[in-house]
């Protein structure tokens, strides 16, 4: 007798998180819909991780391992490559899933239209005091068609959705030569084929630390340049979204990195959305020096916004 396949397979990565993993893991078993299997790739951890994981007493847990660190993308891409679920979730391990957040996300493919390939949910992001619910109120669009949107802002990260396993043969798994960002890139090309469909309803958990890869702004400004670059030629058409791309890259670059950079990048952002006070008031205040452009308040504001 054939083993019959799990519907969801469920891919967390991990490393270096043996405080944290459990809560996730748990997160995962605690769904009211149970028919999933739970691969959980180390990638390359030193702590205690491997135990901790090993000695959770359920059969659909598959550990695998690095040997050695190669990044969140990678161990998503291995966990997509062992997957045999028709639609696969993915849990970061210091994020924790609601309880009915996967029931929900099946049960909404089962009324979406076939070509439905992205199910995902709202969440609260914490830092420290802050708390923040995404996807944002002022996206107009949140399901459907939503390329454009994505091209120019990210508000699909990987724990929120469920995809379809067809849409990696047709748009191609986790871009491992991104240092973050990766959701965001994957979730760009997914969008050139499949619609996507959006609970508005936080079912998800992120609890944001000074760990979180995401915080690395070195990183950050690294992995928008190659977004930048990689997609110009889709955000070229519309020059307010290039515009867009070029301030907030420029803007980084300005307050954190490298200012003569970042002034290009602000002379760039006029030149394609010449009209917006906005940019208009962060390229005339690069000229200024680097000292007045960080010492702006208002701008601080923006970026940290």
């Amino acid at each position: 007798m054939h083993e019959i396949n799990p519907t969801v397979s469920v891919i967390i990565p991990t490393y270096n998180r043996a405080p944290l993993i459990g809560r996730a893991i748990q997160s995962v078993l605690d769904q009211t819909y149970q028919d999933f299997e739970l691969i959980v790739v180390d990638d390359g951890s030193k702590d205690d991780t491997e135990d901790i994981v090993t000695k959770i007493n359920d059969a659909r847990i598959i550990y695998v391992r690095h040997e050695r660190n190669k990044g969140a993308h990678a161990a998503r891409n291995t966990g997509i490559a062992m997957a045999r679920g028709e639609y696969i979730a993915f849990q970061d391990s210091d994020d924790v899933w609601l309880p009915e957040k996967l029931e929900r996300q099946i049960q909404a493919f089962k009324i979406a239209t076939e070509n439905v390939g992205v199910v995902y949910t709202g969440f609260w992001r914490i830092e420290g005091d802050k708390k923040t619910y995404i996807p944002s109120p002022k996206l107009q669009r949140l399901e459907g068609d939503i390329h454009n949107e994505l091209l120019r802002d990210n508000f699909v990260g990987t724990p929120v959705a469920v995809i379809k396993r067809e849409c990696f043969a047709k748009a191609g798994v986790f871009d491992e030569g991104l240092p973050c960002l990766e959701d965001w890139e994957l979730f760009i090309r997914i969008s050139k084929y499949y619609p996507f469909k959006c609970i508005n309803e936080p079912l998800l958990i992120s609890y944001f630390t000074s760990e979180s890869v995401n915080s690395c702004l070195e990183a950050s400004i690294s992995a928008r340049l190659y977004i930048l670059e990689k997609h110009y030629d889709e955000l070229k058409k519309d020059k307010r979204d290039l515009a867009h791309h070029y301030f907030s890259i420029g803007n980084l670059l300005c307050l954190y990195g490298d200012f003569s950079r970042g002034k290009a990048l602000l002379r760039k952002t006029v030149r394609n959305d010449p009209l917006r006070f906005k940019y208009l008031g962060a390229f005339f205040a690069s000229l200024l020096g680097k000292g007045i452009y960080r010492s702006a308040p208002a701008l601080y504001q923006r970026i940290h916004n």
